[in-house]
């Protein structure tokens, strides 16, 4: 019976063994990234200042292209930028083949949050608009821009959308494929206004003399800026916490908004 009992117990470690051997190996966010040598970060390329992808030079600038770097040096790798959209972003980042993470000017919101990860805000944000310098005088509530006679202009699948959608019901409102390219067509006459957030404006109004942006220092919301992650990546999450908490306390995070003209950071 013992020699039976034994031979069982060996039989039972061996077939251990072989189910160990066979099941693929759990690696954490932080040892696949550093495993590959590279960050992958999502990013939609359409968000000046925050992060912008230069048609010409297929380069990538801006705050957030900053704190993607100071991430990835942190982690010891390179950081490459894979391409999204706003329609697409939740979808993408789901999708782990894509990128690790995104960081494009995304607000933190309860809806992402609830099917995703998301770090501490490091920006204060709001919902504003653009239009033009000569009728600047015309919208200064709300009301004065939920008008039949009114034009708004957005870009599709984001928050600006979803927030136009809601409070503008009885404007008339356009979606327009390329978010960088609403500026200049509000400018032009192609709309009277676009719903933008108070991180984007002042760069358009700073670099186009015909536009303004009459309620930059009163926004319809608050938020956040924040990165975005998967759920399960949390190891990487309280990572890029602790990379942010570091960026505020050694003044990067201070430094990154006076050069990018911000005054509102967290």
């Amino acid at each position: 019976m013992r020699k039976n009992f034994a031979n069982s117990l060996l039989k039972l470690v061996l077939l251990l063994a072989m189910v160990a051997s066979c099941s693929p190996s759990v690696t954490g966010s932080l040892d696949r990234i550093k495993e590959r040598g590279t960050l992958l970060v999502g990013s939609t390329g359409d968000y000046r200042p925050l992060s912008f992808l230069e048609p010409e030079t297929g380069l990538y600038w801006g705050f957030d292209v900053e704190l993607a770097e100071i991430i990835g040096n942190d982690l010891g790798v390179k950081v490459s930028y894979v391409p999204t959209s706003w329609p697409t972003l939740t979808e993408d980042m789901l999708n782990e083949d894509l990128f690790d993470l995104a960081i494009c000017g995304i607000t933190i919101t309860d809806a992402r949050r609830k099917i995703m990860l998301m770090s501490e805000g490091y920006l204060r944000n709001g919902k504003t608009i653009l239009c033009r310098r000569d009728d600047a005088y015309r919208f200064l509530t709300i009301d004065d821009i939920n008008q039949p006679e009114v034009t708004v202009m957005v870009n599709p699948g984001g928050q600006n959308e979803a927030f136009a959608r809601e409070h503008l019901t009885r404007a008339c409102i356009i979606v327009h494929q390329r978010n960088e390219e609403i500026p200049a067509l509000i400018a032009e006459g192609g709309a009277d206004i676009m719903i933008t957030e108070i991180v984007e404006a002042p760069y358009y109004v700073q670099n186009d003399s015909r536009l303004a942006a009459p309620l930059l220092d009163k926004p319809f919301t608050d938020s956040k800026i924040g990165v975005l992650m998967r759920k399960g990546d949390e190891e990487l999450l309280e990572k890029v916490n602790s990379i942010l908490d570091k960026c505020r306390e050694d003044g990067t995070l201070e430094r990154l908004c006076k050069q990018y003209g911000f005054n509102h950071n967290l």
